[in-house]
């Protein structure tokens, strides 16, 4: 070649901009890919793949996405869509409010990978730092409700009620057909509990609570403390009333008025939920926001969700774990007390830190103003001639005999939102982030001439006349006393962070769970006041850019998946399997076939697959699975003949959860299909599928997406998450609806408004102010970095089972030998020796390492998900780790290393431990500490010795409070 021609193709090299993405995504470099082929045994990656993927089920098209754009000229366009957002103030309200973020907690918690990209925190010793501050949130929620146990968050206060409704049924043992609904609820909560209790066969009746009287048949009454209204009543008389007819009494509450009115927990509350939003969590466009369910301690092995308990480690100390229900749908499966996995751990953690920096004075403080303010706009409003509230209230106002037209336009002149009611009433909604000014120019957009009163002129502004008035101290703890400074807090919090392994420090394997980057471009946008900032229910003209954002997402996911539309209301991957599943229903309750009700789902699937066919009315049967891992064909054939008639649905992961393309995948859709039931496909492995295949290509009818898995938005040490479906055209007029639903999705929602679903999430879109995260990762990618994606996850999977297979049985294989994404390795060798799976775990804690994915779907194994993030040099680094944990189960095995104290029963080892005094182990403090060469240069110490987990479950203790009386038991 001409030397002109060499400079020309090097200077047109130069030319594509030096911060694209696809390659800071994907780890394996060209040469490191040639060389896991080669040790492979193939050519080419695309060789690999051809192999690994079943012809039959490969697109025979590209994904049709916009070109990828580098991360500044995604910013760029991102920023240009985010612009057309109008921030307005809101004093809408309805369970959203204004909140100052701390600077310190936005800088350390929301923006810190350190925080969001570790996992739920099952290995509790490596997870004591988001450990410790959702006990904090546990107290923060019991000692403001005056309940007795609390869970470490949920979804959002309308999904919570619904929980707390179903927690009622069950706690009914099936006694009792009605559930009674204040009026004076959120209107999406009323629809989310409608939603949810129309599978259950509840019928929801919504109404005055004073003129509703409990009977025989009533499970229970939910109400709202202050209601929507924004009255704060005494339901005393009405939960006694309850009480005599053994109802449950729920509670939707606001932590922050809860400083100044007397706790639900003690006027006969039985359940309390509500959302911690206001407590430094922005608005976001209605998530995510952790949502919260406290409850008497009788009812504590009901509650849905997660809960933190203290218990101690092997050495005697304090220790913190997930108690109770961990992982409790694996177990219980179809009878399980929720379909909940995870839920809203990062905006848990930052609530809980709010109280902290605030403490019981700050927070009481912030409470009092809010109530002030709200005083001094009702006495000028009365001044005015319209009318207010004659119940007390906190920081909301029903305005009535006012123009209501013009009381709106006037508002939208100075850039306010005010709550729509009728043409002569308005809602307003004050909070912590509330000016004088912005009051003063509040009121006058009722009365140009009004005057707002001197706050010193006001009698009543506390306490709250009897029985409303809270009496009982709260916060006591020291640590919601002593961290009030930005330098305190920013210690604690960095005390905490360096208990936690996470992303930051080493791969996290864990199959099925797809812990892959969250880059830093894809999270800039999540702090932007145009994503930020926005109420839920703003006007859909201030929207904009958040309407646009959620037409590209889905499209571009409908194209991914093969599908014709796309909701993004769910706000979990738990609720994405509900939102599928109510669509099959509906779909078949549309035809006539309302007696369709059987669920098939294998035996290996994940386990909230048959605890959210339960919550939709559907009766589980199971199906076997063969040596393979893959469906029992015949078994299979067996339960649809036998439940031909009666058959809605199989739900079905893809690959398999073992791991494996099931080259049988069309056949088994077209049997269901052939017996008139659908196909749920969950999308928990849909990192294996990505411009391979798709789910609507294979013959699935419906999937839903774990954003936080596929596409990028981080796990939160358990939660947000994002769990979009995708539906088939035939399905597309039962996705779920909305009361306030507005915008793109909902274009068709006036020709089929009969048909859709409720609400399953509070606000619209769910927790919409992640969704960035997912559109900055496919703008980025584009259809060739997204395919790559999938391409490299697979490579990096067979590459790490070939090398860790003459160590580990690899029980799963497909085509040729070669696995999907991710592999399952078999430990169960070394039970008779006195080694467990959990042993081996452990031990990966003092190499630097999160444990795989642990007994499951098969007791006694390790499964694999290195996805396409990781580095050859990372692969090795984990693989040498488990090869070297290989020797030292065999040294046990061949007695060479003592079979009842050896580095893999004890570990972890602390620093603690390797640096006291006394040491009784025949090994030494070097191998236990420093058991690589690795763990030299770097080295993550484990808070905890191993934690005693059925200690904790027996001597139960979920606040601050027990923590210190436990420190003193042992």
């Amino acid at each position: 070649m001409p030397a002109s021609e060499v400079e020309s193709s090097s200077l047109s090299s130069l030319l594509p901009p030096a911060d694209s993405f696809a390659r800071r995504h994907n780890g394996p470099s060209p040469a490191e890919q040639e060389h896991m082929l080669k040790t492979l045994g193939y050519d080419s990656l695309d060789a690999l793949v051809d192999t690994a993927v079943p012809p039959a089920i490969r697109r025979d098209d590209s994904m049709s996405l916009p070109a990828p754009l580098s991360e500044s000229a995604a910013l760029a366009e991102l920023a240009g869509i985010a612009a057309a957002n109008q921030v307005y103030t809101s004093f809408i309200g309805q369970g959203y409010y204004g909140t100052h973020t701390p600077a310190v907690i936005q800088r350390t918690i929301l923006e810190n990978p350190g925080w969001y990209t570790a996992y739920t925190p099952y290995q509790a010793e490596i997870s004591q730092g988001r450990l410790e501050a959702l006990l904090n949130f546990q107290t923060l929620v019991t000692d403001l409700t005056g309940l007795e146990i609390a869970g470490a968050s949920l979804l959002d206060e309308g999904t919570a009620a619904a929980e707390a409704m179903m927690m009622a049924h069950r706690l009914r043992r099936g006694k009792g057909s009605t559930f009674f609904v204040s009026e004076k609820c959120h209107p999406q909560t009323i629809d989310i509990v409608r939603t949810r209790a129309e599978p259950l066969g509840l019928e929801v009746i919504v109404g005055d609570h004073t003129s509703f009287s409990p009977d025989a048949g009533t499970v229970g009454v939910l109400v709202q403390y202050p209601d929507t209204s924004g009255d704060i009543v005494d339901f005393g008389a009405f939960f006694a009333a309850a009480h005599e007819v053994k109802a449950y009494t729920i509670i939707a509450t606001d932590l922050l008025a809860l400083t100044l009115l007397k706790p639900p927990g003690e006027f006969g509350a039985d359940i309390a939920v509500g959302s911690a939003q206001r407590f430094g969590v922005p608005l976001g466009f209605g998530g995510p926001h952790a949502g919260f369910l406290a409850t008497r301690d009788t009812f504590k092995r009901q509650m849905p969700g997660r809960l933190v308990g203290v218990s101690k480690d092997r050495h005697g100390n304090p220790a913190l774990r997930l108690a109770l229900g961990t992982r409790e749908q694996h177990i219980r499966r179809d009878k399980a007390t929720s379909n909940i996995c995870t839920a809203q751990v990062l905006l848990a953690v930052m609530a809980s830190m709010y109280a902290v920096y605030h403490g019981p004075d700050g927070l009481h403080k912030i409470a009092r103003r809010t109530r002030l303010l709200t005083a001094m706009l009702a006495e000028a409003l009365r001044s005015t001639g319209a009318t207010v509230n004659e119940a007390p209230v906190f920081d909301t106002l029903t305005v009535g005999n006012v123009d209501a037209a013009a009381v709106h336009d006037t508002a939208r002149l100075r850039r306010f939102n005010l709550r729509s009611i009728d043409d002569s009433t308005v809602g307003i909604s004050l909070d912590e982030t509330t000016t004088l000014q912005e009051l003063a120019e509040l009121l006058g957009c009722f009365d140009s001439q009004a005057r707002l009163p001197e706050a010193d002129a006001l009698v009543e502004e506390v306490p709250y006349p009897h029985p409303f008035a809270r009496t009982s101290s709260f916060l006591a703890h020291p640590v919601f006393n002593q961290y009030h400074t930005e330098h305190e807090l920013l210690r604690y919090i960095k005390q905490l962070e360096a208990k936690d392994l996470s992303l930051c420090h080493s791969m996290i394997s864990l199959g099925s769970c797809t812990m892959k980057l969250n880059a830093a471009s894809e999270m800039f946008p999540v702090s932007w006041p145009e994503i930020g900032q926005l109420h839920p229910f703003a006007p859909a003209d201030q929207t904009h850019g958040y309407q646009r954002i959620v037409e590209d997402l889905e499209t571009w996911l409908a194209d991914i998946t093969g599908f014709a539309a796309v909701s993004l209301q769910p706000n979990a991957g738990s609720q994405g399997e509900y939102s599928g599943l109510l669509a099959i229903r509906a779909y078949h309750a549309a035809r006539g076939d309302t007696h369709r009700n059987i669920c098939l789902i294998p035996t290996s699937a994940h386990g909230t697959n048959p605890a959210s066919a339960v919550m939709c009315g559907m009766q589980v049967v199971p199906v076997a699975c063969d040596d393979q891992g893959n469906i029992d064909l015949a078994d299979l054939q067996a339960r649809i003949d036998e439940h031909a008639d009666n058959l809605a649905a199989l739900m079905i992961t893809y690959p398999s959860t073992h791991g494996v393309f099931e080259a049988s995948i069309r056949d088994i859709c077209a049997a269901i299909h052939a017996a008139g039931g659908q196909v749920y496909m969950d999308g928990a492995n849909m990192n294996a599928q990505v411009g391979l295949t798709s789910p609507g290509h294979i013959g699935a009818d419906v999937c839903h997406l774990n954003l936080h898995k596929t596409f990028c938005i981080p796990h939160g040490g358990g939660g947000p998450g994002v769990g979009p479906i995708a539906v088939a055209a035939h399905l597309k007029p039962y996705l779920p609806g909305h009361p306030a639903l507005k915008g793109p999705s909902d274009k068709d929602q006036v020709a089929g408004e009969s048909k859709r679903v409720g609400a399953v999430s509070a606000a619209p879109y769910g927790s919409a102010s992640i969704l960035v995260i997912s559109w900055m990762y496919i703008r980025m990618m584009g259809a060739t970095g997204l395919t790559d994606a999938t391409r490299i996850a697979i490579l990096n999977a067979n590459y790490m089972a070939k090398r860790l297979e003459a160590f580990f049985p690899v029980l799963y294989r497909g085509n040729q030998d070669l696995v999907a994404h991710e592999c399952i390795i078999d430990l169960r060798a070394w039970k008779p020796h006195g080694l467990e799976v959990e042993d081996a775990a452990k031990r990966l804690m003092d190499y630097g390492f999160h444990a795989p994915t642990m007994s499951w779907p098969v007791a006694g194994t390790f499964m694999i998900e290195p996805t396409e993030s990781e580095s050859l040099a990372e692969l090795d680094r984990f693989c040498d780790a488990l090869i070297a944990i290989h020797g030292e189960m065999e040294a046990v095995v061949h007695g060479e290393s003592d079979a009842a104290n050896n580095p893999l029963v004890n570990a972890p080892h602390t620093a603690q431990a390797i640096a006291a005094t006394e040491w009784t182990h025949p090994y030494s403090r070097e191998l236990a500490a420093y058991p690589s060469d690795w763990t030299r240069q770097t080295k993550f110490w484990p808070a905890v010795g191993r934690v005693d987990n059925v200690y904790g479950d027996r001597n139960l203790v979920c606040s601050c409070v027990g923590m210190e009386a436990y420190a003193e038991e042992v």
